[in-house]
């Protein structure tokens, strides 16, 4: 059963687990929307506008800028904010900019310049509803069912991209893929709504400077980047993840503009190929805990980077016939192995941070990882235009070599437990006293 340790009597009429399930159903119903619009918005770009790759990569990098705009004190403003209602503002503001979309298509009046606007805006609400809704989640189900708690919402967010991804390379083949958007908007309208059930009150946020800094925002910010920067165990997590985003975002991002322009397959392909790479997180996200169990929580990290290292040179290689499925079955493999980090990497985060510094941690953490996918995105459009769409996909291919590196390199490697669990002990044989010690003191007292 999932717990709650937040402080403060509960509601009567919500549980423990009946809120973390109204939770899931409003990142589910959300994520959903969000698949569906992933595969659409480039595709709005690409058949109803008649955009170029370098437009398409510009809103790729566009939906992710955010983060590098904002992300950073949107950490700190979210540690001094209850973090529901914030959830709930951004699902809102999101549906509201989706929706404009189909609105100005049936005008016809949509244009570049708007698509450009809302991938914007809405990236900008995203930044703050996912570090509220990270933060919120060790106080909804208690630090012990953290890994518990992110399996589930991993294979959730796995199971909508695999019904989000293929349905929508469908609903865009059957009513365009500027209404297909509308199922977004739809979606976050969907999730304020079970947000808004949710009746247990939030522990009391600071007012002030969280952590007693007393520097005002600069020194929060300074704070949450020298944490995770400082960290032996967050530092390489970061760096990996950056890593991993940007190879993944090379890939993604060029791939909608190969699949229609240069290899001239149906709409539904490109759905199905994405739709490969939510099965994969979903089997990733259901092997991660008995994977480490078994083989160690930080061992199974580096162990998986490197099984599926040579596997982006079959995704630059994807053509029509063999190539093709060569292609598909890398990506699935690949992101399993996506599936597993995000299951035991989070869960290493919010074990390793004390309460008062989540949202600046979990800010930072979206800042390099958020700002790894602009990067990818822009360096994909600027490759797909002075060079070609195989030469983005080649630079995946070498990113995603490389990305268990920064793992074997870090105390991560022979750890088998998360700091400040009761078989942690076996993991401090496996790497010097001194960064284990690190790593514990780091962990909120009285876990």
């Amino acid at each position: 059963m999932i717990t709650d340790l937040r402080a403060g009597p509960p509601a009567p009429s919500t549980s423990p687990d009946a809120e973390f399930r109204l939770l899931l159903a409003a990142a589910a119903v959300s994520k959903l929307g969000t698949a569906v619009s992933s595969l659409a918005l480039p595709l709005v770009a690409v058949l109803a506008l008649h955009c170029s790759a370098g437009q398409v990569g510009l809103l790729a990098m566009l939906s992710t800028v955010a983060f590098l705009l904002i992300g950073l004190p949107a950490g700190a403003w979210v540690d001094r904010l209850p973090k529901r209602p914030v959830m709930i503002a951004a699902d809102l503001v999101r549906a509201v900019l989706f929706g404009s979309v189909p609105a100005a298509w049936l005008l016809g009046c949509l244009t570049f310049t708007q698509l450009a606007l809302v991938v914007l805006l809405s990236g900008a609400a995203t930044v703050f509803f996912d570090v509220a809704a990270l933060s919120n989640l060790p106080a909804v189900v208690g630090r012990a069912d953290l890994t518990r708690a992110n399996g589930h919402m991993v294979t959730m967010d796995a199971v909508t991209q695999v019904g989000g991804r293929g349905a929508g390379g469908f609903l865009v083949a059957l009513v365009s893929a500027p209404m297909a958007v509308l199922l977004d908007a739809v979606s976050y309208l969907g999730s304020a709504a079970l947000l808004l059930r949710i009746r247990r009150p939030e522990p009391a946020a600071s007012p002030g400077p969280a952590g007693g800094t007393g520097r005002g925002l600069a020194g929060e910010i300074r704070d949450g980047l020298r944490f995770v920067l400082g960290d032996p165990l967050l530092r390489p997590i970061a760096l990996a993840g950056a890593c991993t985003n940007l190879s993944i975002q090379l890939c993604q991002t060029v791939l909608p503009v190969l699949f229609t322009r240069s290899l001239h397959l149906p709409d539904y392909m490109l759905g199905l190929f994405f739709a490969l790479g939510g099965v994969g997180v979903f089997l990733g996200s259901l092997l991660a805990r008995p994977l480490a169990r078994r083989l160690g929580a930080g061992r199974v990290l580096w162990l998986m980077g490197l099984a599926v290292a040579p596997l982006g040179v079959l995704v630059a290689l994807a053509d029509r016939g063999p190539l093709l499925w060569c292609a598909a079955g890398a990506w699935l493999l690949t992101t399993l192995k996506v599936g597993i980090d995000n299951v035991i990497k989070v869960s290493f985060r919010q074990h390793t941070t004390p309460d008062h510094l989540l949202g600046r941690m979990n800010a930072t953490m979206r800042f390099l990882l958020t700002g790894a996918l602009t990067l990818g995105a822009a360096l994909a459009g600027l490759l797909a235009t002075v060079a070609s769409l195989r030469a983005a996909l080649w630079a995946g291919a070498l990113g995603l070599a490389v990305v268990w590196v920064p793992i074997y390199c870090s105390p991560l490697r022979g750890m088998r437990d998360l700091p400040g669990t009761a078989a942690s002990s076996t993991a401090s044989r496996s790497m010097p006293r001194e960064l284990w010690e690190h790593g514990r003191s780091a962990a909120p007292s009285g876990e």
